[in-house]
């Protein structure tokens, strides 16, 4: 996997493909850029695939802190670039999950080197109020980094709540999967603090739609409860001109090869 260097960090990427319009890739939490790879023998032949190990994943050697911004991203796009003397396409971005979040953020910074958005099951277009108590504020963000080091009290609470069908069992088993030790617990709060700088305004974007005529595809799994398409449902409105939003017969992970005709036609549709 080819690197760059970036501050005093060493970013890990994927680049596939050897077409001029250049795909950009964004993973979900917990995965990497070969999260995508199984897309590449798919892609139309105009394509090229870039894929990055964000901060705290992957391969990539995070050095700056629990500090991740829209800037540092794309500067880490544009020297990829640069480095595959790539400069001249527009992007399309492609997000799953968290990588839709992502995907958004540079929707609104960077208008004007976006021809299309494909979100897969993504996170952003609803509020999260413990992401934002945990990484907005500065009360919320020590009890996080108390509750990972010292978890039994929650673990306790999540119980009784499962318990009494406040929650889920597929957030339930989620979030357990994703707490069950202490390195886990630890990525969780450098993954969630390091990116608290991306915060989407879905307001602005969905003007930024509209003026720029971008093109925006939402797809979903039927049987997701993490993500439910209704959010998607809610975001398209006012824009369904620009943004489509389809349903598959699947869970939340979308980025698997069974669904990857569904994916690549988001791509010219």
């Amino acid at each position: 996997m080819p690197t760059i260097t970036y501050k005093t960090s060493v970013i890990h990427y994927s680049w596939l493909g050897a077409g001029h319009q250049l795909l950009l890739c964004l993973h979900g939490y917990g995965e990497s850029a070969a999260s995508f790879h199984f897309l590449c023998p798919h892609l139309p032949k105009n394509f090229s695939l870039l894929a990055i190990d964000l901060p705290f994943h992957g391969h990539t050697d995070w050095r700056e802190g629990l500090s991740f911004t829209t800037n540092d991203l794309v500067n880490i796009i544009d020297a990829i670039r640069i480095k595959h003397t790539h400069t001249n396409a527009q992007l399309t971005l492609l997000g799953f999950s968290m990588g839709g979040r992502i995907a958004l953020q540079l929707l609104q910074h960077i208008p004007e080197k976006i021809n299309r958005v494909i979100l897969l099951a993504p996170d952003g277009l609803k509020v999260n109020v413990w992401y934002w108590l945990s990484t907005q504020t500065t009360p919320g963000n020590k009890l996080f980094l108390y509750t990972m080091r010292h978890p039994q009290w929650f673990f306790y609470l999540l119980t009784i709540c499962n318990r009494l069908r406040l929650i889920n069992q597929s957030i339930y088993k989620f979030v357990r999967y994703y707490l069950h030790d202490s390195t886990a617990r630890r990525l969780l709060y450098e993954r969630w603090t390091c990116l608290n700088s991306i915060r989407p305004h879905l307001t602005s974007i969905k003007k930024i739609i509209h003026n720029f005529r971008v093109p925006v595809r939402l797809l979903y799994g039927k049987y997701d409860r993490i993500i439910r398409p209704e959010r998607g449902e809610k975001f398209r409105d006012g824009i369904e001109s620009f943004c489509t939003l389809q349903v598959i017969q699947a869970g939340h992970q979308l980025l698997q090869e069974k669904h990857v005709q569904e994916i690549i036609r988001l791509l010219q549709s």
